[in-house]
């Protein structure tokens, strides 16, 4: 996985501002702690469009609460005007973010939590597409070597994308849990560049893991809000899926142990105009 494919060569400045950023991010992250079932949240907007960074960057601060992980996210999305210096999002960002995450882990002990939002593609998985520095693809098999390769036991994964129902044999397995926004031919939406949320990541990150609920009843709620909301714009059901593997039951009662036990109120807007959405696919 890398940005060569269809690569765009950034201004110097450009590409020296991103390696700062992303060697801060990695030098930023907190070792594991013997003994605790510690999570490393990596979330990236793999899409230059603005509704993508935004829900990124909220999704990193819900998830840093919500799985006990601060000093231990990572984010990775482009900022609009802020002073928060995130690492734009891009394949070898990822790639670097997950790598540093493996390293500083235990990883027989502790939890990989990504979640990447993006466009998707029924025959081209995740879609990366930067004007600024480059365009590519992450198909199924490709992320599933690499989070693979990097020797993650334990990991919790959320994709959403159009059509990420595509990854879910690729990456399902007796320590994972696998979310997407979509079944694998289904669209997804929300995704108009005006908007603060996706569906799905308003549905998930923004309602549902903000209330003080196990995991696997946060992924119901966010799937409820989806299906109302598409049904009342006479939307096609993106189907969300949720594969929960076997071996996931330890790691997840420790990172329930310590989720927050107060709620927490939505950042931004939900889609505003939900019948707007068929028109914007």
């Amino acid at each position: 996985m890398t940005a060569d494919w269809g690569a765009v060569l950034a201004p110097p400045a450009q590409q020296l501002s991103d390696h700062r950023r992303i060697h801060a991010a990695l030098r930023s992250l907190k070792p594991q702690r013997k003994g605790v079932v510690d999570a490393y949240v990596v979330v990236v907007a793999l899409d230059s469009d603005p509704v993508f960074n935004r829900e990124a960057r909220e999704t990193g601060r819900v998830l840093s609460r919500r799985f006990a992980a601060d000093g231990r996210t990572i984010v990775l999305a482009a900022d609009e005007g802020d002073s928060k210096g995130h690492a734009p999002g891009s394949l070898n960002h990822l790639a670097l973010a997950l790598a540093a995450s493996a390293e500083a882990m235990d990883r027989n002990e502790d939890v990989l939590v990504l979640y990447s939002t993006s466009h998707g593609h029924p025959l081209g998985g995740l879609l990366y597409k930067d004007s600024k520095r480059g365009i590519g693809a992450v198909p199924p098999a490709k992320l599933a070597q690499l989070i693979g390769a990097l020797g993650f036991r334990n990991r919790l994964l959320i994709l959403q994308a159009c059509y990420s129902g595509q990854f879910v044999p690729a990456l399902a397995a007796e320590g994972t849990i696998v979310a997407t926004a979509a079944a694998a031919d289904r669209p997804s939406f929300g995704c108009s560049p005006g908007n603060d949320w996706t569906l799905y990541g308003h549905a998930l990150i923004n309602v549902a893991m903000r209330e003080p609920q196990p995991l696997e009843a946060q992924f119901r709620r966010a799937a409820e809000i989806v299906v109302e909301a598409e049904q009342r714009a006479g939307l096609p059901a993106s189907d969300p899926q949720l594969s929960i593997g076997g071996a996931t039951s330890g790691w997840l009662k420790a990172l329930e142990a310590r989720a927050p036990k107060t709620a927490t109120r939505p950042v931004g807007e939900g889609p505003a105009d939900v019948a707007e959405l068929s028109r914007t696919q």
